[in-house]
């Protein structure tokens, strides 16, 4: 009996332990420098970013778009990625499709 509870306690903690790598780099971000005056504490605006719909995506997009929004963090969230569901006013995220081509955008 004793070694069925600590097999599953094993258990568990392995499977703990495996949600809690991340796959940070399924899903590509990039910050910007923290300085005040490119955002100036405004809200990402995601129809400032609009335009990226149909292009293929890629940090240098990414890093447009970012700017472009007034975003401070972005990042390509492509099929089948783990994301984080916390919300954050100051990210991009540039959906794509199985070809790295963003098919919409949003800020949270």
């Amino acid at each position: 009996m004793t070694r069925i509870l600590l097999l599953g306690a094993v258990l568990a903690a392995a499977t703990l332990a495996g949600c809690a790598t991340g796959t940070q780099g399924a899903a590509s971000n990039t910050s910007a420098t923290s300085t005040s005056s490119s955002t100036n504490g405004r809200e990402c605006n995601s129809d400032l970013a609009e335009s990226a719909v149909g292009q293929k995506a890629d940090a240098t997009v990414l890093e447009s778009y970012r700017k472009e929004a007034g975003a401070q963090l972005a990042r390509i969230l492509r099929p089948r990625d783990v994301i984080t569901m916390e919300y954050n006013p100051q990210r991009l995220n540039l959906r794509v499709d199985e070809q790295d081509v963003v098919i919409s955008v949003n800020c949270s």
